[in-house]
This record gives C-alpha cells, structure tokens and sequence, in this order.
C-alpha cells in the first residue's frame, strides 16, 4: 500500500477552527469533498462534543492517503457525524466500518448509508474502546479514531486501535494537542501532522 505523496500541506485559517452548534436540534451540514459521494451531505446533530472534522482537515488527509482507497478496509471509531467514514467510502474503499454509541446519531448514520447507497459502509451501535478491543487483531489498512476532545479518550483509543492495523497500515487520529514522540504506539512511525486552528491531526504507518 503506497501513501501519495503530499504536494503541500494545508495552512489553518479562521475558518477552519471549529464553530459551536447551534441550539435545537440538526442545524448543520458537511459536504463530502471528493469521490463518488462528492458534494453528498450529512447532516451534524447538535451534541456535546460533536466536531465534525473540518473541509480542509479532511482534504489534507485524502490528498496524503490519494483519492483511490480501491481494496482498503477501514474504521471509523466514533464516527459522529461519519464525515471520515462516508469520505473513504466515496474513494472506493471495499468496506467501511463505523463504530458510533450516540443512538440518535446511529439512526442518522443509517439513514444516510441508505440514502447514499453506500454499500460498502456498515453502521455498528456500540462503545468504540469495547468494540476495538473485541475486534481480531490486523483487521484494517486504515483507522480513524476521532474522539470528543474533552473526553480524554485520545491515548486509550491510540492503544486499542493500534493492534487493529495491518502491517503497513494507516492510523489517523485528531487531538487537542500535538502528538509527542512518546505517545506514538510501538511499533508505529509518525508520517505527517499537521494543525488547523484547535486540530491537531496526524497520520502514522504501522511498521512491515
């Protein structure tokens, strides 16, 4: 599996820096930037915690990963809004697990799937940190792990994620803050990074 290479890495601008719901319900949208799902939306409930990954994050990330995900199998832990999932879809990726415990946010993960006729993606209900840890080791070439910022969920979910990925396989994750060098699960490598307003988001590669 080869990672395009990065013709240049997005800069954080205001508008990437991620805005408070609104009051009330459903009240937002993200627009899927690229494959056969390019310009679908979804809809982003008004939750606590709730922080869809921003356009030029997510840009950012598929220009690195390349725009054909052909063959790949992916996990999308706490899927929320399913932006990253729905996005690996639309590339081609052969199956697309996501993993979401919210039930109001499944039942919008699912309308969605059916709505999209994304065949390829299958919704779970269930605590993403339980799931992983159940799941067969080596099962993904990719991972995205996506918590609530303030959930402090970010080194417990690096850890149960980790044996998920195949031997050269990808793992993504978005954080507070900055990876450091000691956070970054044995056996992996740090590849890129980068920050958009309050998002720190990096990819690292398992090693062969």
């Amino acid at each position: 599996m080869s990672l395009k290479p990065d013709p240049r890495l997005a800069r954080a601008s205001a508008h990437d820096k991620p805005r408070p719901a609104a009051r009330g319900g459903p009240s937002r949208e993200v627009r899927l930037i690229g494959g056969q799902l390019r310009r679908s939306k979804l809809p982003v409930a008004d939750k606590p915690g709730l922080r869809p990954t921003p356009d030029r994050v997510r840009e950012t990330l598929f220009n690195w990963l390349g725009t054909d995900l052909a063959g790949w199998r992916v996990l999308d832990a706490f899927a929320g809004s399913g932006a990253l999932g729905f996005e690996a879809a639309s590339r081609g990726a052969a199956e697309v697990q996501l993993i979401e415990r919210d039930a109001e946010l499944v039942r919008s993960l699912c309308a969605s799937q059916v709505r999209l006729k994304a065949e390829a993606l299958r919704v779970d209900a269930a605590d993403a940190l339980a799931w992983m840890a159940r799941c067969a080791p080596g099962r993904f070439e990719l991972v995205l792990i996506d918590p609530p910022f303030d959930a402090g969920l970010q080194a417990p979910a690096l850890a149960a994620a980790a044996p998920l990925v195949v031997a050269g396989g990808l793992l993504y994750l978005e954080s507070p803050a900055a990876l450091a060098d000691a956070e970054v699960p044995a056996g992996f490598a740090l590849l890129r990074q980068g920050r958009a307003g309050s998002v720190h988001y990096h990819l690292l590669r398992r090693n062969t």
